[in-house]
């Protein structure tokens, strides 16, 4: 093993080295024993007696702060509060969070949640929970304060462009059960709004829209609008299924990548219980991340369906979720995701086909969480546009007609009129012999 000896003079350290080059595991091995001496100093001589076991969860935080954004170690409590998001039922406001720099800010509020009824919005920064700041607040810990049984009041302290100082918001919790798919029918053209992707959210889909078909006299659908906007993501091989329903077998639907290229996969779709081929409009905005972005990303590859909205959230990354012996959790970045045509997705985010903001002439809002924002995130493999220099565009087909003319989402009715235009006419409903 190599000899180190280390000089200090006069406060300067003079290090000779000899003796043959150490190995990685020797190198591993002495920094272990570093951490083993810290942690007996502490234990030892700390002013006052320590928990071990808020020592040893400590240090493993640490260690995966220096790691990206999305891989974090979760407590027991933590990580049932995980599992349960992906039940889809959970008592608490209805909130996504993120940090960007100190900052802790709205991702998006889930629909029909006391967050969202409560006038909470996207890039929302959240200064304070039940009056203790969020500067220096874990994540995990700002959602833990936010969830818990219903009826209980959380005050979220709120600072928001426009506001001239931060405004209190009272908040009562309820027990938020997230119907992940939800549609409407306009005229033929069918609407679903796929909020998140967890248990059943392919088998959901599915009920809706034969619930669509038999909405429609029986009928196959003009259109399908998919709703993915402020979709934060969730389990992919449910964002696999989703895409696999509307795209022929044997197309791919999504690759992935580990270190160095290693343990690539790639995901095909199946020839079976594969949608007609009616035009699809797939609405997407900054809150589109992770699962979402792979559907959209694989749709608009193989030219299944036409992208409107704004660049999405541009999260590129894969975790897995590995259970511990005490009941905690460790979410780990493992691998980075492709489109089918070899795109990454991160920190770049999808580019609709057409750029269509939330009102008529006006794009996006400068102060737009992504993932690029995020501390130690992943640098993409390609440059993404500037989203402040983009400017409205809208397709040359629309056709508006008198079934919109109460919509008042801008971005929807904008879908729904160039469906309109582009499928069969509504008398007609045959479905479209080719994609958009």
């Amino acid at each position: 093993m190599r000899r180190l000896v280390v000089a200090w003079c006069l406060g300067v350290g003079l290090t000779a080295v000899a003796g043959p080059p150490v190995s990685k595991s020797e190198d591993t091995y002495r920094q272990l024993e570093l951490f083993a001496r810290v942690l007996s100093y502490v234990q030892n001589n700390y002013v006052e007696t320590v928990d071990e076991q808020q020592l040893m969860q400590g240090a493993i935080k640490g260690m995966l702060e220096t790691l990206d954004p999305h891989t974090v170690y979760m407590p027991p409590d933590v990580f049932k509060e995980m599992k349960i998001d992906t039940s889809g039922e959970f008592g608490g406001l209805g909130i996504e969070i993120a940090r960007r720099n100190d900052a802790m800010i709205v991702v998006a509020p889930i629909d029909d949640t006391p967050a969202q009824r409560a006038g909470i919005k996207s890039g929302d920064q959240l200064l304070k929970i039940d009056d203790e700041p969020t500067r220096a607040m874990e994540l995990a810990r700002a959602i833990q304060k936010m969830r818990g049984p219903a009826g209980k009041k959380v005050m979220l302290t709120i600072m928001r462009e426009g506001f001239t100082a931060p405004r209190e918001f009272a908040i009562i919790r309820d027990h938020i059960r997230i119907a992940s798919v939800e549609s409407a029918l306009y005229g033929g053209i069918g609407y679903v709004k796929v909020k998140n992707f967890q248990e059943r959210t392919d088998a959901s889909l599915f009920k809706e829209l034969e619930k669509l078909r038999g909405q429609n006299a029986g009928k196959e659908l003009r259109g399908l609008v998919i709703d993915l906007r402020n979709n934060p993501g969730g389990l992919l091989d449910q964002a696999v299924a989703i895409a696999d329903r509307f795209l022929p077998g044997g197309l791919s639907i999504v690759s992935t990548r580990g270190r160095d290229g290693a343990q690539a996969t790639e995901e095909r779709a199946k020839d079976r219980d594969t949608e007609k081929p009616y035009p699809i409009v797939i609405l997407v905005n900054a809150g589109s991340a992770s699962a979402s972005e792979i559907v959209a990303g694989a749709l608009q590859d193989h030219k299944r369906a036409v992208l409107m909205g704004v660049p999405t959230f541009g999260k590129g990354s894969v975790q897995t979720v590995i259970e511990m012996e005490d009941g905690s959790g460790l979410k780990l970045t493992i691998a980075r995701y492709f489109t089918p045509s070899g795109r990454s997705i991160q920190e770049r985010g999808i580019l609709p086909d057409f750029l269509v903001g939330e009102s008529e002439g006006v794009l996006t809002k400068t102060e737009t969480l992504r993932e690029k924002d995020l501390k130690r995130h992943f640098r993409g493999e390609a440059e993404g546009p500037d989203v402040t220099a983009l400017k409205p565009s809208l397709p040359g087909n629309l056709k508006p007609w008198d079934v919109t003319d109460k919509v008042t989402d801008y971005q929807l009715k904008t879908a729904l009129n160039y469906l309109n235009g582009s499928a069969a006419p509504a008398g007609k409903n045959t479905a479209r012999a080719s994609s958009p």
